[in-house]
């Protein structure tokens, strides 16, 4: 059922459920546009609609529908499944054909056949059954049947009766010339090759509709009505695509194999002349879609620009196969691009023999027919267009139409239609996970993807998708009809354009989402934007101005509007703030200006903001075109923050300027009290603010004592304007309760709370020294720069600020020669009033004049010293009135100060440095009269002054050069005479290194710069922040600071500063060494783990550089490293000459070797390495001392910046520690030590000759097996590590050319024949020139019959039961076999199955477990041939390197022992009955071959034994010089002669066999280096061997063959040949020889001891064995098709014989591939490696072979003492190999079945076999049993229906003249 649809929106897809339900109901999906309706019949393959009434018509499995345009059901017809078998023919009678089972019939074909004027139209269904055979049916209703023939002939099989091969047609109608005029309507038909039923229908063929006269068929295959002829119907198996009609041509889609070229599979697309009925005019050319798919899924004739083209789906195939892959695209082939490559492919083939202009071939004959290209005259293509009887045909181009994707997609598309919307095309895709996509194709061919649709997950989307006749739904099949758009479901203009759906644009005023005719002024510009065009956006504010503005006024808004659609002239817009009214807007061009609302409509700003924004809305009646934001600021809520509201009013974002006087922040450009700070984007800024940045003076102020606190700031002189400022004090915080409290100084305005008038601010320290000092040692225990004295004056004794101790009447005491300083007098009856002091104060004898500021009635009078002239002293006199004058107990002196010198005399212009100036008399006047210039500059002092030191430190200069240094005491000044200070540029760092630190610190930082000796004292600062402040945020702040105390550390001071950082944070430093100008150490500073660091910097005086502008990264520190005690018990012993190792953790994390300094009590312990885990230092030879007097040992200290770790005590082990022992003492214990010893030894001697000589023997034994067991581990890695060095240079090679792969002819050869001399496949029939052509012929026919499958199993069943026919003949017979039918695998295939389900039905009966165990059938020999076919490319690609590693790994060990030459037997090899147990003495020697490489002779070396005969030594040379070669390609040995060079004209031919050889008796031993005493780097040459070279040829003797040597020796005058050992010992033994003989039966008591070879051996080899196992047995890999196939084959077998013990199936398997294959491959590898095996080689590959016999039986590995040593030595890995196969099978049985069509597609991969050769010889046996096998085809029905005998006879005749019945 299908629901209606409803407009536009709608999606309907037939969602197809193999359910017996004829009726469901609707489903619904994930989007709600689909709509569908549950069929049966799943999957539904085709989909068709009849134009006229719009019904649909869908064929599936067993069912046909037929339905309206909204998917209601009208009709409904069962097609299946019925009585079939594609081997039979119908009509099926179940006699006659047993094995017709019920068959589903698969929909192939469904067209509809239009009616000539009143003639109704039919519909043409063809499918699966039958020999896929068609029918016609109503239109109307498809129940009525026109048309079906129940006894169809063999013409009248039209579709494919496999549902996996293709099928297309298409419908034509012609001129019927040839029937006297009318119309001629066909069928085109287009199917794949399939291997059941006729095997004679050509790819493409013509079939008859209409008209059908008698005696002529409808659907039939006439003779004249053409076809496309082919020579092989297996190899050109086309899987079709497409079929379309375009013009006066059908043009047909498909992909097939490149037969012509790479034999890749490709698309081609091929034409046809509709008018032509003899196929004269076929061409075809091949697809590229670049970026690797070549298979096409899908294709539809569109149009594309107004041009038609072909759109077509293609995907990327896996490997060499027809199977398709996720990796998909869509590509585009314009027609009239494909027409001119068909076109010219045809001019080339008819005119040009098919080469173009460069001379290669690019037109050719497919289809391997006898026809050629030509060289016809020029005009031939236009006057036979379509081509005529004398036109070369099938053509073929060789040249590819290529085209770009226009869309790519990772998931299979699977369909693809098109459609047309405002001249745009529109790309519908399918795919397999049941999507629908939509894609634009621009006009340069590429396309953008613009919307996806769900149909249906899952399911994958059928290839024939239908556009509706009103182009706004698609039908799909998965299948569905779906809508083209869904426009209505964007909202607004962006979501609309953003969709990028081709039939969306915006509609602007009408606000909504449409397509383009929908929109009622689509036609005039910006009315309907589509997103497509790129000049199209949506209508948007481009400015606002002004963008901001302050609430407090009223202005225009002017908007510039992008896009912005024409208005008539009665139509107008208008303008809405937020939600107030809307207002008119004036619209001018794109500029639209509105009023901005009066402020009291404005709503309330929102609670702590400084702004809001309202939108702005742009609109055309109730529709909003486009929207924009305008922000309405407050400057009065902008600065909140106390303190610093000039500098957040004028850094606002908002135009807020600052009236100063007015504390007023305001969006007007005036002021109430006129001066006005502008905002930053009118001025300055925050710059201009007034603003306090330093404290001058001391920071330190004395409580109950007047101070004056000097305050650094700028933009001070704003405030110049006000009468009067104060200054008050604010309590902060008490820092220390006893002694002080910090304080900030305010300045403000005098009339103006504090609470909201703030400018300037700085803290100072308040301190009071009385606060808890309550003793004079307290007192003295202040720090001295509180300056707190204790004061002995005054009512009581206390503690207070030196300057303010009473006892001090006169203060200063001394003032300069010039005067001009102010000396205060304290004392009693000064006067009642300032007057009575004028001209009353003498100093020293000198006017000093009275100071009305500072006088204090009766108790102070304050006076300026004047001028003495010299040096003088004296008391302070004061006279009031007429009273006598009253004086000062104190002495006043004039001095004369004087300045001495200054350090340093330079220093950067930034400032910083500490200038010490020395002098005499400093202490001139009072501390506050001092002062301190460079030139202009300040220099501001910053210790207590001393009477000979001053310390000041520089301010910044702003230029460099020399100035000069004074200092005012008072008015009176002093310069250093002689000596300038010297501003220089400024530091400069380049670089620093290293970049980390450990916590401990003290790590040596190398700084290099410029400049750097400049400084005074640089210091290296680390900025940390302790962690707790990291998570908990402090709960108190303070009322007027913005910013919390932080501390700063360095090793210098410490004090407590404010800044703006929000955290408490440490500044830790340590001083810098300078080196020179260029370069300075600078050590880390110590961090405790417990903070974080925020920042590493270098402080340069007042010049700051941090780390990360030097470097581009951050300073890191890092844990400590850790270093473990040298010992935990006891100390560490030490034996001299060697190291000291000591372990840790992060040793090299921030430490280097350099950089670590190891000590052993008191000298040093020379570190030789560090890595991250280990330190290894040397120490002296002799013990050092201890520096600890508390123990005697030295300990081990190793020092890492500021990190020293003690390691524990160390003792050497040295005899030098003991006290000397005196020398008589020495000799008297040696005399007496001597004397016991001997006795000892004369006891045991006495009793060991007393004891048996079996005991003797069996003590030698055990010493013997021991020595034995210890060594036999380091043999096998020493071994292991040789081989691994040679097999790492033999690596290079694997892979390339290096790897020697036998091609796949040869390959084939030996395993199919084995043993064979002469090669089958390169021979050539032996007949004579007269009877060729006949016997081919003949041969031919029987190739025919061979394809039939009823002759072939009659033919094998025949033979295997007479009884001369051998074991060996029926596996020469299945190899015959194998060859002939080698191009057509697949039918090979199904043959071999059918015989393994007889062979299956024979054993079930007798013993399942013992199927496949032997070859003893055809069958089996079959599935060994048919094995190895399918597993070459995994032996190719997989299995070949490893193998052919483990060959090379044996070679290479086998040959670095001693082998015998005749015997066979070796010392190293895995065989214990070809183990070599004699104890041969053998030396491994290096010969230096000369090997010519073009011109040049060039020595080789070649590694050899001595005991090597020569043969053994030309094999390994040849070895060496050919490595790269393969075996066949290298000289044979016995072709060359080995030539000794020594010197000048020193050469010696060097033999097996010469006049020097040694005879002993009946012996006589083969010659080798050692005999003729070839030394080692000897010189030596192969040189070719000449006819009249002397040599008797023993060699050849010795020389291996392919695998065995001979071990009998020729007998030559009655002598026995011998190597290394003799074969057999000689009875009659020279009695002088007899001693020796009982010391070599001694020796071999037990020859059980040279075993242990075979272990050293196996563990060397182990590697290589696992890898060749690992690489058959894994899965990781996907298995060979082959094998899924089979295996799957097997399991359906055992099921259905009711076989469910999995031993049975495991056997199964295990016969049929490991056994029946893998265990010959490893037993010999020459059959796939161009390789010699030799006996030696052999012994161990049976070895392996036999391991692996016994890793895949399922019986548990049992060995015992008795059991064979071969199944000893792998006892340990069988049980995980055992595991590996278990893995294997399991995981192939729970893998996904083997796709049939995929391992039909892999056994295509060969061909080429000399197939003439293989059927002469399986005619051998047809001849040799004619008899039986033509009585056996007479007995069978079948057969004689098929006149199989007969058509063997015919066979006969041809090939031998042989006298039948004919």
């Amino acid at each position: 059922m299908l629901a209606s649809s409803t407009p536009l929106s709608l999606l309907f897809f037939l969602l197809l459920l193999p359910t017996p339900s004829l009726l469901a109901n609707d489903i619904v999906t994930t989007d709600p546009s689909v709509i569908g309706v549950e069929l049966h019949g799943s999957p539904l393959s085709h989909l068709l609609q009849d134009p006229g009434s719009g019904h649909l018509y869908l064929g599936g499995v067993d069912n046909l529908y037929q339905l309206t345009s909204d998917l209601e059901l009208i009709s409904h017809v069962r097609t299946g499944p019925y009585l079939d078998s594609p081997d039979c023919l119908p009509p099926i009678i179940p006699q006659d054909c047993p094995s017709a089972t019920p068959t589903h019939n698969h929909n192939k074909l469904l067209l509809m056949e239009v009616g000539q004027g009143a003639e109704p139209g039919n519909l043409i269904i063809c499918g699966s059954l039958y020999q896929g055979i068609c029918e016609k049916r109503s239109l109307s209703n498809i129940s009525q049947l026109i048309y079906q023939t129940s006894n169809p002939v063999d013409t009248q099989y039209v579709a494919a009766n496999d549902p996996r091969v293709s099928t297309v047609a298409v419908v034509i109608t012609t001129e019927n010339r040839q029937e006297g005029g009318g119309i001629l309507r066909l069928m085109l038909v287009g199917r794949g090759y399939t291997s059941k039923g006729p095997g004679d229908i050509p790819p493409i063929t013509t079939r008859r509709l209409f008209p059908v006269v008698p005696p002529r068929r409808a659907f039939s295959q006439e003779e004249e009505l053409g076809k496309l002829v082919v020579g092989s119907y297996s190899e050109y198996n086309n899987h079709f695509v497409k079929v379309v009609p375009h013009g006066d041509y059908v043009y047909f889609l498909f992909s097939r194999r490149d037969m012509w070229h790479k034999k890749e599979y490709r698309t081609y697309a091929s034409r046809l002349c509709i008018s032509d009925r003899s196929f004269y005019s076929y061409v075809e050319v091949p697809l590229l879609c670049q970026g690797g798919y070549n298979l096409a899924q899908g294709a539809w004739l569109g149009n594309h620009s107004g041009k038609p083209a072909l759109f077509v789906v293609m995907a990327a195939g896996q490997a060499s196969t027809p199977v398709a892959t996720s990796r998909s695209a869509l590509c585009v082939y314009g027609m009239a691009q494909l027409d001119a490559m068909l076109r010219r492919a045809q001019e080339l083939c008819y005119t040009e023999g098919g080469r173009g202009s460069s001379g290669h071939e690019e037109a050719y004959i497919e289809y391997a027919v006898s026809s050629k290209c030509l060289k016809l005259p020029k005009i031939s293509l236009s006057e036979y267009t379509c081509g005529g009887e004398h036109t070369p045909n099938p053509i073929a181009s060789a040249v590819p139409l290529q085209a770009t994707p226009t869309f790519t997609s990772t998931t299979q598309l699977t369909a693809v239609t098109t459609a047309t919307e405002a001249g745009h095309t529109i790309s519908f895709l399918g795919d397999r996970e049941g999507y629908l996509h939509k894609v634009l194709v621009h006009s340069d061919w590429s396309g953008d993807l613009y919307g996806s649709v769900l149909v249906d997950r899952g399911s994958p989307v059928s290839a024939d998708l239908l556009l509706d006749e009103s182009q706004r739904h698609i039908y799909v099949l998965t299948n569905s009809r779906v809508p083209v758009s869904s426009c209505e479901r964007q909202t607004d203009c962006q979501s609309c354009l953003t969709v990028r759906d081709p039939y969306c644009g915006w509609c602007v005023l009408e606000g909504r989402c449409s397509r383009k005719h929908q929109c009622q002024r689509h036609v005039q510009p910006n009315h309907w934007l589509w997103s497509f065009e790129p000049t199209n956006q949506c209508v948007t504010v481009q400015s606002l101005q002004p963008a901001n503005q302050s609430k407090d006024e009223q202005t225009q808004v002017t908007l510039s509007v992008a896009q912005l659609p024409a208005l008539t002239e009665v139509e107008s817009l208008s303008c809405v703030f937020g939600r107030l009214p809307p207002q008119a807007a004036i619209v001018v061009g794109t500029s639209i200006t509105c009023q901005s609302p009066a402020p009291e409509l404005l709503p309330p700003m929102p609670t702590g903001s400084d702004h809001m924004i309202l939108p702005v809305s742009l609109m055309f009646g109730h529709v909003i075109i486009t929207r924009g934001n305008m922000t309405f600021y407050d400057c009065g809520a902008v600065n909140e923050i106390v303190c610093f509201r000039c500098l957040a009013c004028v850094s606002s974002v908002w135009r807020c300027n600052w009236c100063p006087l007015d504390q007023l922040c305001t969006h007007n450009h005036t002021c109430p009290n006129q001066h006005i700070i502008l905002n930053q984007r009118d001025s300055p800024g925050p710059s201009s603010c007034p603003q306090v940045f330093t404290l001058q003076s001391s920071a330190l102020v004395p409580m109950g004592l007047s101070t004056s606190v000097v305050l650094r700031g700028r933009n001070l002189d704003v405030l110049s304007h006000c009468t009067s400022l104060v200054c008050s004090r604010e309590i902060i915080f008490l820092a220390r309760p006893t002694l002080m409290m910090a304080q900030s100084v305010l300045i403000q305005l005098p009339k103006i709370s504090p609470a909201n008038v703030c400018f300037l601010f700085y803290p100072v320290l308040l301190y009071d020294c009385s606060a808890g000092q309550s003793d004079c040692s307290q007192c003295r225990a202040v720090p001295e720069e509180y300056g707190c004295v204790w004061c002995p004056g005054g009512p009581s004794p206390s503690c207070v600020f030196n300057q303010s101790c009473s006892s001090t009447p006169v203060l200063p005491v001394s003032g300069p020669l010039e005067g001009g300083v102010l000396v205060t007098i304290i004392g009693s009856n000064l006067g009642m009033r300032y007057q009575d002091v004028v001209g009353g104060v003498t100093v020293a004898g000198v006017q000093c004049l009275a100071q009305p500021e500072g006088y204090q009635i009766s108790t102070r009078v304050v006076c300026e010293l004047q001028p003495s002239g010299k040096q003088r002293e004296g008391p302070v006199l004061v006279t009031v009135g007429t009273t006598p004058p009253g004086r000062s107990t104190q002495i006043f002196t004039y001095q004369d100060p004087q300045l001495l010198d200054l350090v340093p005399d330079k220093g950067p212009v930034s400032g910083g440095t500490r200038l010490t100036i020395r002098g005499r008399q400093l202490l001139t006047g009072q501390p506050s009269d001092l002062s301190a210039f460079l030139g202009p500059q300040p220099c501001y002092i910053v210790e207590e002054v001393t009477d000979t030191q001053l310390v000041c430190q520089t301010g910044s200069s702003n230029q460099t050069g020399g100035v000069t240094v004074r200092i005012l005491f008072g008015k009176a000044e002093r310069t250093v005479p002689s000596v300038t200070f010297h501003y220089l540029n400024d530091p400069i760092i380049t670089d620093a290194t290293p970049a980390e630190s450990f916590y401990a610190g003290g790590r040596v930082i190398m700084v290099t710069g410029r400049n750097l000796d400049v400084v005074q004292q640089p210091i290296i600062s680390v900025w940390v922040e302790p962690l707790e402040i990291q998570r908990v945020k402090r709960k108190r702040r303070l009322a007027l600071l913005t910013a919390k105390q932080q501390l700063v550390f360095n090793s210098t001071m410490t004090t407590v500063r404010s800044t703006g950082q929000s955290e408490t944070n440490l500044w830790l430093g340590t001083h810098c060494s300078v080196l020179s100008s260029s370069q300075m150490s600078c050590p880390t500073p110590t961090v405790t783990p417990d903070v974080k660091v925020k920042g590493v910097w270098f402080q340069l005086d007042n010049v700051r550089v941090h780390y990360e502008t030097i470097k581009g990264k951050r300073f890191t520190y890092y844990p400590n490293p850790v270093l473990f005690p040298l010992n935990q018990e006891g100390p560490y012993r030490f034996k001299p000459g060697g190291v000291i190792a000591v372990e840790g953790q992060d040793l090299t994390r921030a430490m280097s070797r350099q950089e670590v300094m190891a000590r052993l009590g008191d000298q040093e312990c020379e570190v030789k390495t560090l890595d991250n885990t280990h330190l290894y230092c040397e120490p002296p030879e002799i013990q050092p001392k201890s520096v600890d007097d508390s123990n005697e040992l030295p300990s081990l200290k190793v020092v890492m910046g500021n990190l020293q770790v003690d390691l524990g005590l160390v003792q050497y082990d040295s005899n030098s520690l003991l006290s000397p022992v005196p020398l008589a003492a020495q000799i008297g214990l040696g005399a007496g030590a001597a004397v016991i010893i001997l006795s000892v030894l004369v006891v045991i001697l006495m009793y060991r000759r007393k004891s048996k000589q079996a005991l003797r023997d069996y003590k030698k034994v055990l010493l013997q097996l021991e020595t034995l067991e210890i060594n036999v581990g380091d043999q096998c890695r020493k071994e292991f590590t040789d081989l691994m060095t040679e097999m790492m240079d033999l690596s290079s090679d694997v892979g390339g050319p290096g790897l020697p792969l036998l091609d796949y002819r040869t390959y084939a050869e030996r395993v199919f024949f084995p043993g064979q001399q002469t090669a089958l496949l390169a021979r050539q029939l032996d007949l004579p020139e007269s009877r060729r052509q006949t016997v081919e012929q003949g041969l031919q026919q029987l190739n025919n019959l061979l394809n039939n499958r009823l002759f072939l199993t009659r033919f094998i069943h025949t033979l295997e039961a007479q009884q001369g026919f051998s074991q060996r003949d029926r596996g020469y017979v299945a190899s015959l076999l194998t060859m002939a039918l080698h191009d057509k695998l697949e039918y090979f295939t199904e043959v071999m199955k059918s015989l393994l389900q007889d062979l299956v039905q024979q054993y079930v009966a007798k013993n399942p477990k013992l199927m496949l165990r032997r070859t003893e059938t055809v069958v089996e020999k079959m599935l060994t041939n048919w094995m190895s076919i399918c597993l070459y490319s995994f032996l190719k690609e997989v299995a070949g390197e490893p193998l052919y590693m483990l060959y090379r790994a044996i070679k290479y060990q086998v040959d670095k022992g001693p082998v015998d030459a005749v015997t066979g037997k070796a010392k190293r090899t895995l065989n214990d009955s070809h183990l070599l147990r004699e104890d041969i003495d053998y030396c491994a020697m290096t010969l230096m071959v000369l090997v010519k490489n073009g011109v040049e002779v060039q020595p080789c070396p070649v590694k050899v034994l001595d005991t090597d005969t020569i043969t053994q030594v030309k094999d390994k040379i040849l070895d060496q010089v050919y490595r790269g070669a393969p075996f066949s390609q290298r000289p044979a040995a016995d072709s060359l002669d080995l030539e000794w060079r020594s010197g000048q004209a020193g050469h010696l031919t060097l033999s097996d066999d010469d006049v020097t050889a040694v005879v002993q008796g009946r012996w006589k031993q083969i010659n080798t280096l050692q005999h003729y005493k070839v030394p080692d780097g000897a010189t030596v040459a192969l040189i070719p061997r000449s006819q009249s070279s002397g040599g008797v040829g023993v060699n050849q003797v010795f020389q291996t063959g392919e695998k065995t040597p001979m071990l009998e020796g020729e007998e030559e005058e009655g002598l026995r040949l011998w190597h290394l050992v003799k074969s057999s010992e000689d009875p009659e033994i020279p009695k002088h020889r007899k001693s020796s003989m009982r010391e070599r039966e001694r020796a071999k008591a037990i020859p059980e001891i040279y075993l242990t070879r075979l272990l050293s051996m196996k563990g060397t080899l182990q590697k290589f064995v696992d890898d060749v196992f690992v690489a058959i047995l894994s899965t990781k890999r996907p298995p060979p098709i082959a094998v899924r196939f089979f295996f799957d084959f097997l399991d359906d077998m055992a099921e259905k014989h009711g076989i469910d013990d999995p031993e049975t199936v495991h056997i199964w398997k295990t016969n049929s591939l490991p056994l029946r294959f893998w265990v010959n491959i490893l037993k010999n590898p020459q059959f796939v490696l161009d390789v010699q095996v030799t006996d030696s080689i052999d012994a161990v590959l049976s070895v392996i072979a036999q391991t692996f016999i016994d890793s895949c039986t399922t019986s548990e590995h049992k060995v015992g003492r008795d059991s064979p040593v071969n199944k000893l030595l792998y006892a340990r890995e069988i049980p995980r190999y055992k595991q590996l196969v278990e893995r294997y099978y399991s995981d192939i049985h729970s893998a996904a079945s083997g796709c049939y069509q995929e391992m039909n597609s892999t056994l295509t991969e060969l061909s080429g076999m000399n197939s003439l050769v293989a059927l002469h010889e399986l005619y051998k046996y047809i001849n040799k049993y004619y008899d039986q096998i033509i009585m056996s085809l007479e007995e069978d029905s079948s057969g004689q229906k098929m006149q199989l005998a007969y058509r063997l006879q015919q066979v006969a005749a041809l090939v031998e003249n042989k006298v039948t019945d004919l």
